[in-house]
């Protein structure tokens, strides 16, 4: 069973929340403000955009009420003490009791849940957890307890954008929000329920029918997200990390080859593998390079990072902590901050692949 929100070991935060006035602005105009989440990702412009818009993700297919369920659900299996703290505030304030949210944590039989949602929650477990990742007949279970393949999809993506926050805020270990977790316990929140769920549900337009160019970085696996908001999310989260000078392209190419051979995804290997050799590398190369996390085409900071990646897959949070604030000393700041974003979004694009499966 995954753990219980007081007993997720949590270190001190890895960086400070920065202020860049430009983002500040954006942020307001396009998202309504910023916060201290964004503002710890701020030194890297594609990582903050990411994680202010892919939390206002529209929901377009599912019902919000599962959707709600997956946040609690997704932030727990992924021990994110910052997420997890924040999902049991906001099922509060949605109305939910301590028993059901306990339950659903402890993973009991609910009489309050039908089959249907009991399905959906075992999904977005296994999906999270990933170990393996959902075959096929999984999906095919959703579909027999009556869910559409689209709000298949939009839920596969869902679950992942849950784990891209969850990774982003336990590798830096984000501190709680306190104050909203006691907000969700409170006589004044129960009050203040329908107000705060409404603003729980924000989203931002995104376009439905974007459809990714040929050639783009992944485009097969943002093409399994055709006709929702979340593929052009997706996509321009992609090209966003590739195109950033921050990393090399080559090592970006790399942390997703390395994520996609942990999680044995036939479709991601192959991309990463042509990512790589339009930077120079030979097939004997990645796959040497692949097996050992070493190659000497590969700095000492890159080196440094490709044997950190390997742990992003399955983690627990103090350790990965630990072992990010290293990687930080290593290759500073900004970089760990980039390299903490490839690697969320290599695992969450390689979760999406299962879609492809």
């Amino acid at each position: 069973m995954a753990q219980l929100l007081n007993e997720i070991e949590w270190d001190a935060p890895l960086v400070p929340p920065v202020v860049v006035p430009e983002w500040e602005t954006e942020a307001k105009q396009r998202f309504g403000g910023s916060s201290d989440y964004l503002r710890r990702v701020a030194p890297v412009p594609w990582l903050r955009e990411t994680c202010a818009s892919w939390l206002l993700c529209p929901i377009t297919a599912l019902p919000v009420r599962l959707a709600d369920l997956m946040f609690l659900v997704v932030s727990q299996e992924n021990a994110c003490r910052y997420c997890y703290g924040a999902a049991r505030a906001h099922m509060r304030m949605l109305g939910y009791s301590e028993r059901v949210i306990s339950q659903i944590e402890r993973e009991v039989q609910l009489a309050e849940l039908d089959e249907k949602d009991q399905a959906f929650i075992r999904f977005c477990r296994n999906l999270a957890r990933s170990n393996p990742r959902p075959a096929r007949a999984q999906r095919d279970e959703l579909i027999r307890v009556g869910f559409s393949p689209l709000q298949i999809k939009e839920a596969t993506f869902m679950i992942v954008d849950h784990c891209f926050h969850n990774r982003v805020a336990s590798f830096l270990a984000c501190p709680p929000v306190v104050t909203y977790e006691r907000l969700g316990r409170s006589f004044l929140g129960r009050l203040l329920r329908p107000i705060l769920a409404t603003a729980n549900r924000r989203s931002v337009p995104v376009p439905a029918d974007f459809v990714a160019p040929e050639g783009a970085p992944f485009a097969r696996v943002t093409g399994a997200l055709a006709g929702l908001p979340a593929a052009y999310l997706l996509d321009r989260t992609l090209n966003g990390a590739f195109a950033s000078p921050i990393l090399s392209r080559r090592i970006k190419a790399l942390m997703f080859g390395v994520v996609a051979r942990m999680l044995e995804c036939s479709f991601c290997q192959p991309e990463s593998r042509k990512l790589l050799q339009a930077q120079g590398f030979s097939g004997e190369e990645v796959d040497a390079c692949l097996a050992s996390l070493s190659s000497p085409k590969l700095d000492a900071k890159e080196s440094a990072i490709l044997t950190w990646v390997r742990e992003t897959v399955r983690y627990q949070p103090s350790q990965i902590q630990k072992r990010t604030r290293a990687l930080s000393e290593t290759i500073g700041v900004q970089a760990m901050l980039e390299a903490v974003g490839v690697a969320a979004l290599a695992n969450a694009t390689v979760r999406v692949a299962m879609l492809l499966e």
